[in-house]
């Protein structure tokens, strides 16, 4: 008969042997396209140019697909279209239908279901946009939109309204608008390039964006945001990081969701980046049955520590029409936050936020660590539970009166 403590005992193996397996770096392999030659394989333009785009594809490479799978791949062209680069692909598991890479790339049925509450730009940004492919919600800095094209496409996607143009929103960027409205506004000192995503672009058609909001005297960063490095490693070539490097202070952030996705060749990518002086952070998108779970969240944070990439958010999933099958509650949120804060590095520790619906912005959101505050103490909690009281002097004056001398233990 085992006790409790060796029932704890094995479950604590389990969740180490389950951490250890998904931390390991992996190569997502040749899989169908082990004939093509090395050289076509690790070009990026090949990898475009063969996309699983339609149904007959994906059947003929997945024949386990699903009832729901096959009934919302023939309608993802009408909301958002279907791509895959091989290189992804392979990263699917076609055994498991709950697989945390197939859920994400590969369309369901259920994303026809609109819930009530549901919209199709759940963060406001069409009202806030002075000028087309521009968005200017926080005071300081400005989303700047250069394409509606990914290498693959998240069902979940916050800009699914035009990204890939499936309904219909016939999005064009203007460049020189956009550019002329960050020069005409003094405030803004961040530009956040985004889209679709910016790393589709040439490296000639990005050097010219980033040459010319570099030259604005107000612009003192610009960042890129890009799921290109784990959907198309292959893009991150020794040529673009040499470009980029030219205009620090430049952030990139990529988004991966699942540790999976952190393959060997992702880590060289990223290593790419990260020795051309680019810092990199990480969004995360809450998923259900991807990364709603302790323990995978854990080793997606420690695995992208060491490839040099700090978590930087963690998003609730937006509201977005057809999403409610992806979203995890908020309550599986904060249980995810409170797994990770002082079981891991502080580092690895992003910030868990709700892009408030409508436009609100970004609102942290954060488990109750303060218990009670008054005009003497704050009274907290740590992460295992014990309490613990802070006096509390808003203006640093002290409580009370202090010893004449102070007096220090002795060193041994």
């Amino acid at each position: 008969m085992s006790n409790d403590n060796s029932v704890g005992t094995d479950r604590d193996k389990g969740e180490n042997a389950k951490l250890n397996f998904h931390k390991q770096f992996r190569s997502a392999g040749r899989g169908f396209w082990s004939h093509v030659s090395d050289a076509d394989w690790n070009d990026w333009r090949w990898q475009l140019k063969n996309r699983i785009t339609s149904l007959e594809q994906l059947q003929r490479l997945m024949p386990t697909l699903t009832p729901e799978e096959h009934a919302g791949t023939l309608l993802a062209n009408s909301k958002l279209a279907l791509a895959i680069t091989p290189y992804f692909f392979n990263l699917i598991d076609p055994a498991d239908e709950k697989c945390p890479i197939r859920s994400q790339v590969i369309p369901r049925i259920e994303e026809t279901n609109t819930a009530p509450w549901e919209m199709s730009d759940p963060c406001g940004e069409d009202a806030h946009s002075p000028v087309p492919g521009l968005v200017h919600r926080y005071p300081d800095r400005v989303l700047f939109l250069v394409t509606d094209r990914c290498a693959s496409y998240c069902r979940y996607c916050t800009r699914s309204r035009l990204v890939s143009n499936a309904a219909g929103y016939d999005f064009h960027p203007e460049f020189e608008k956009q550019i002329a409205y960050v020069r005409n506004h003094p405030e803004v000192r961040d530009v956040l390039l985004s889209g679709g995503d910016p790393l589709l672009l040439s490296d000639d058609k990005l050097e010219y964006l980033l040459s010319q909001l570099r030259a604005i005297p107000h612009v003192e960063f610009l960042r890129i945001g890009s799921r290109i490095p784990i959907f198309l490693p292959q893009r991150i070539t020794p040529a673009l990081c040499a470009m980029l490097k030219k205009y620090h202070p430049l952030f990139l952030s990529i988004h991966s969701n699942h540790p999976r996705e952190l393959t060997t060749e992702v880590r060289e990518g990223l290593g790419r980046l990260a020795d051309a002086g680019i810092p990199l952070g990480n969004q995360s998108v809450l998923l259900r049955n991807v990364n709603d779970d302790v323990t995978v969240m854990r080793a997606l944070v420690q695995k992208l520590l060491m490839c040099r990439v700090r978590p930087y958010y963690l998003y609730q999933c937006d509201l977005i029409a057809g999403s409610s099958h992806l979203r995890a509650s908020v309550r599986k949120g904060l249980e995810v936050m409170e797994g990770l804060r002082g079981h891991t590095t502080g580092y690895a520790i992003p910030q868990y936020v709700i892009d408030a619906p409508g436009g609100g912005g970004k609102v942290p959101i954060n488990p109750e660590y303060v218990l009670s505050r008054n005009a003497d103490r704050v009274v907290i909690r740590n992460f295992e539970g014990k309490i613990f009281e802070y006096p509390e002097a808003a203006d640093g004056t002290l409580l009370v009166k202090a010893p004449k001398e102070i007096e220090e233990p002795e060193l041994v």
